[in-house]
């Protein structure tokens, strides 16, 4: 590892990368040559390692600040850093509104362009973009009823959602997928499944009653849950994107209201499967932020979500807008 310089290190695989940092009360800076973050504990200086070579992104939230230094290694070792509120969300910079999903990403001039070059092929056609809308949302479905029935740690922490009404869910949702004519139709099935899922995941976790609230107006755990949560999964998408050299204006389907919307359509992939039953198993066990947050980042890690991103990425940029080959995850 001494051999190894910063400016090599963005050429380990994203997809493989296990950890995602959310910091609250400290400094970040390069000590010794290493990235760490600082943090005081009465007279004393507590020093921690960042190692940047297996980290995907930095959340900077409450009481931060970070160095030159420390933002030329974390850009040189590709790491996605974004400026944040308490507990991970609003997610936003010094020059951008707060509703906005604005990152930090490594200004490499040398990002690879063979999948920019087959995402556009298609992206300016409404019915190939609605295609790879729909191929999204299918592969949703499947994140979805994989790890709700099959996740060993949702299951010992009690969550146990009716089988057989997602079963039903999910084949209807399938169904209603390739049956839309649009992407307002595509839209609607996507917030109309949502919806259902958090009433199951409600009962699945006997939370009681359940009403989604604007993000960051929530006061009810869930609520609160799956706001921060949600900023991890866009964490991720957003590094996923980078890595591949795709603009976040580029998206499939939220792109009409959000310059961010692709770091949105390919977080969706993870939301509903991963951080939707997460929040709802923590709230009702009582779980601080932090355990909240572990939790979520050990089944993101565990559930290999980055590379499902990547991997729905190229798939998509290949089968629609061209073959190619890339190295870049």
């Amino acid at each position: 590892m001494d051999d190894l310089s910063p400016s090599d290190l963005k050429t380990i695989l994203h997809s493989k990368r296990a950890n995602l940092y959310y910091l609250e009360h400290c400094r970040v800076l390069v000590n010794g040559g290493r990235v760490e973050y600082v943090t005081d504990e009465g007279k004393r200086s507590l020093y921690w390692n960042i190692p940047i070579a297996n980290t995907t992104c930095v959340l900077l939230g409450t009481g931060t600040s970070v160095t030159q230094a420390a933002m030329r290694e974390l850009a040189k070792a590709g790491v996605m850093v974004g400026f944040c509120g308490g507990g991970g969300t609003p997610l936003f910079s010094g020059t951008e509104r707060d509703t906005d999903i604005v990152w930090f990403a490594p200004q490499s001039e040398y990002r690879p362009t063979e999948y920019l070059q087959a995402w556009v092929r298609f992206w300016f056609d409404e019915g190939l973009r609605l295609e790879a809308a729909k191929t999204f949302q299918h592969a949703r479905l499947q994140r979805i009823q994989a790890h709700w029935t099959a996740r060993r740690a949702l299951t010992e922490a009690g969550f146990e959602p009716n089988h057989p009404l997602l079963n039903t869910l999910v084949t209807q949702a399938a169904a209603d997928i390739q049956a839309a004519a649009d992407h307002a139709a595509l839209l609607t099935q996507e917030a109309r499944l949502t919806k259902q899922l958090y009433k199951l995941a409600a009962q699945a976790t006997r939370y009681g009653n359940f009403v989604r609230s604007k993000r960051g107006q929530g006061t009810d755990a869930a609520n609160q849950f799956l706001d921060h949560g949600n900023y991890l999964a866009y964490g991720l998408a957003a590094t996923a994107t980078w890595v591949l050299g795709l603009p976040h204006g580029l998206a499939i389907l939220h792109g009409k209201t959000r310059r961010g919307g692709l770091v949105f359509d390919v977080a969706d992939l993870v939301k509903d499967a991963v951080i939707l039953p997460q929040a709802f198993v923590s709230a009702a066990r009582g779980d601080t932020d932090q355990a909240f947050r572990q939790a979520c980042i050990e089944s993101l890690t565990r559930s290999e979500a980055l590379d499902a991103m990547i991997e729905q990425l190229k798939q998509v940029a290949l089968r629609l807008g061209g073959s190619t080959q890339s190295s870049a995850s």
